[in-house]
């Protein structure tokens, strides 16, 4: 049996949650580069929301969408260390904060820098817009004083264990960095956490990407920046 397809592009912060998990429960999956926002008719058959990521599995099967796939890649693998704790307390913790990082980080930051500089880089004659990446900017400095915070007060984010939460905050942050948009010497607690993150296995393939005229930042793959 063939192993599943991720549709995904190299700097969406939600594929790269769903391919951290993968790595990290050891679940094979193909790769699939796809462009989105180019509204191409064949991905618009398999999803007409035009988003990113997508997980082909056997037959026509396909599961759509960050939520989806990442409690399908859960519900799917057999392993001794879960990233969504069996504690009730500790779960609801790691749910709240894989909520922000998926949803209030992604929106009020990640998307609009992802937007201004990698995808209108794709679209030709379409420039960013410094006053959309200034709010972005903004709204990063609040968000990342919180995590900061929360930090210091615990080995991980949502507690004493790695969770489904701290994958999906450093697929976030790893876009960034890659687009040099990460005040490293801002965040102190946030930092020494991603470098702990950035030092595990899964985290590989993410390092090895590049964008095709878009190099990475200094710190990208850097695990001692």
């Amino acid at each position: 049996m063939s192993a599943p397809t991720l549709l995904h592009y190299v700097l969406d912060p939600y594929s790269r949650l769903i391919r951290l998990m993968c790595a990290e429960y050891g679940f094979d999956v193909e790769l699939k580069e796809v462009k989105p926002w180019r509204r191409e008719e064949e991905f618009l058959a398999i999803n007409p929301a035009a988003e990113t990521p997508v997980l082909q599995a056997e037959g026509k099967l396909a599961i759509v969408g960050v939520s989806a796939v990442m409690m399908f890649i859960e519900e799917n693998t057999e392993t001794g260390l879960p990233l969504l704790p069996h504690n009730v307390v500790d779960r609801a913790e790691t749910r709240r904060l894989l909520d922000w990082a998926l949803f209030k980080f992604s929106d009020d930051v990640s998307r609009y820098i992802v937007e201004e500089k990698f995808v209108k880089n794709d679209m030709k004659g379409q420039t960013p817009d410094t006053n959309v990446l200034r709010v972005a900017r903004i709204n990063r400095a609040e968000h990342l004083a919180y995590f900061d915070y929360l930090l210091s007060t615990r080995k991980w984010l949502a507690g004493e264990e790695l969770t489904l939460a701290d994958f999906a905050f450093a697929a976030q942050i790893s876009t960034l960095d890659y687009l040099s948009e990460m005040p490293w010497d801002d965040v102190q607690e946030v930092k020494e956490w991603y470098q702990r993150l950035k030092s595990r296995p899964a985290f590989r393939t993410l390092l090895a990407d590049r964008v095709l005229g878009m190099p990475a930042s200094s710190t990208y793959a850097d695990l001692d920046f």
